[in-house]
């Protein structure tokens, strides 16, 4: 098996703020509810006309510069999102172009929110043969155009991000290892956390808007219970995957939902909270951004180090759900 690694980190958020008190004054809500059941206090959106493509490139050029390497090095591209430019072509090949990235293959992997991990999980198949040696993989999400700002149990929680990373093969001990990825799905619970409207079972249409099945529709209790499970069971894989045990992880960086799951999870799998990497608080959840966000902000602050022992989970509509041991 080839050593994979994690050679540069970068990310994109947007610079409008939206602070809890924008809800205040639209929905039956407070700052001290949404606080309480999610520890958001603000969340970032796009300004009118930017598109995904504007969020991942930018975090895109900033991993490469971190790797030292230029878009012409790559060999492969792949976007973990569900909210591309348009509906065809894919977020993929939309940011090769203006990357310039002209030697990659570019395509995107639609696993919602763990879409990060789902692509690294990919990078890894594609890098173990030698055939692909640097790997861009994405995840990125502009889930403020998914979002109904008429139900206050939905509207508060979602922001928008880009983060990337740079795969390539180790060549030197200190340049870290990708050492287990875990992906799972479970399509019969496809109801409890979805947008119903713009596919092919409700297609784009005066009377779908209207409806407004065009938006995000979660079954917040249900939700809540799944995720925490099957986030501790995508963790407690990637760690067995590894062989190593969750004492000896120096981070834990958990799909930023909300609060209350993030603590569930980490209380679970007794995992100290100065451990446990946080952003929700001022970003909000934004889907396959948040962990590789979280991660790019943490590298960069000092927080995360090389040679630091990474662990990260996530769940998402589908069910999905996924897990991610790394050694930066």
């Amino acid at each position: 098996m080839k050593k994979i690694c994690i050679k540069g980190t970068g990310c994109y958020i947007p610079e409008r703020i939206v602070p809890n008190s924008y809800f205040e004054a639209t929905v039956d809500t407070s700052e001290e509810w949404i606080v309480s059941r999610t520890g958001i206090k603000e969340r970032r959106m796009v300004l009118p006309g930017q598109a995904l493509s504007d969020m991942a490139t930018p975090a895109s050029k900033r991993a490469l510069e971190m790797a030292g390497l230029s878009p012409l090095d790559l060999d492969l591209i792949i976007v973990g999102t569900s909210t591309a430019d348009m509906a065809s072509p894919s977020a993929g090949c939309m940011i090769q172009h203006k990357l310039g990235a002209k030697n990659a293959v570019a395509f995107d992997v639609n696993a919602a929110c763990p879409g990060f991990i789902f692509g690294l999980a990919v990078a890894r198949k594609f890098m173990q043969d030698g055939s692909h040696r640097q790997v861009l993989v994405i995840g990125a999400e502009i889930i403020s155009h998914r979002t109904d700002f008429q139900d206050r149990n939905t509207c508060v929680l979602f922001g928008d991000g880009a983060g990337a990373v740079v795969l390539g093969l180790a060549a030197r001990e200190k340049d870290g290892e990708l050492l287990s990825t875990e992906i799972y799905s479970d399509g019969d619970l496809w109801k409890l956390l979805h947008v119903p409207g713009g596919g092919s079972m409700n297609p784009i249409s005066h009377e779908m808007i209207d409806q407004r099945l065009h938006y995000v529709k979660m079954k917040g209790n249900e939700v809540f219970k799944h995720a925490v499970r099957s986030m501790i069971e995508a963790a407690q894989k990637a760690l067995e995957g590894s062989g190593l045990t969750k004492d000896q992880i120096d981070w834990f960086i958990p799909h930023q939902a909300n609060i209350r799951i993030m603590e569930a999870v980490a209380k679970q799998m007794d995992i100290p909270v100065e451990k446990v990497i946080k952003t929700v608080h001022k970003y909000g959840n934004t889907s396959a951004a948040t962990i590789p966000t979280a991660l790019d902000e943490a590298v960069r602050s000092g927080q995360i180090k090389r040679g630091h022992l990474v662990l990260a989970a996530s769940f998402g509509a589908g069910f999905t759900s996924g897990g991610v041991l790394f050694r930066f």
